[in-house]
Parts: C-alpha cells; structure tokens; sequence
C-alpha cells in the first residue's frame, strides 16, 4: 500500500514540475522591462486554461497523496519514535518531575535606597 502510494507520489510530483514549467509567466517577455507590459494583454498571451486546470488537478492530487502517506505512514510505524525509544529504555526517564519556573515576576523587590 505505501508503495503503491509512494510511486503514485512521484509520478505526481514530477507532471506538477513539468505541467508548472510548460506554463509561461504573465509578465515574463523582454518589452515588460523597459516598460511595455500592457501589450501582452492586448495580444491574449495568458496561459491556457486546460493548463491552468491540470496544474490544479495535479496540486491537488498532490496535496490529498501528501495526506494519506502521512497518515499511512504513520500506522505502519506504530506512532511516534519517541515513545518507541521511551519504552525500549533508551531514553532514560527522570524519577523527580520537572521543577516549575514561576511565570510572574517576584514581588519581594527590595526598595531602593534614597542617597
């Protein structure tokens, strides 16, 4: 399963690059740097929409892909590595609880001395 999930990842990931970089800027041709920017607008020179559509299937897949193997990851490890180092004794645990440091500031200020 988390095979399958890694593969379909992958494959995901490199259409996002690719469908990503097919698509060319709005602003990105040489008249926008000395000024003449609006021409491209005039010209229709967006970015088509089946492109703009496949870049959001594919962002989309991505991000829900991203969640399941997070999640399916997570239940083939057995939670967290922590607890798991906690329970085999390797991370030796503190008999005394930790000593709670005050949050507010001490009102036992001595005053001061009048020269």
């Amino acid at each position: 399963m988390i095979t399958l999930l890694i593969v379909v990842h992958l494959i995901v990931s490199i259409l996002l690059i690719v469908a990503v970089l097919l698509q060319s800027g709005k602003g990105s041709s040489m008249a926008n740097v000395f000024g003449g920017g609006g021409m491209e607008t005039v010209f229709g020179a967006e970015t088509p929409a089946i492109m703009n559509r496949i870049t959001t299937v594919l962002a989309i897949l991505f991000m829900i892909n991203c969640i399941l193997l997070t999640t399916v990851s997570f239940k083939y490890s057995g939670g967290s590595v922590i607890q798991r180092e906690v329970q085999k004794g390797s991370i030796p645990q503190s008999e005394e609880p930790l000593r709670q440091v005050p949050t507010t500031p001490s009102t036992n200020v001595p005053p001061a001395q009048n020269k």
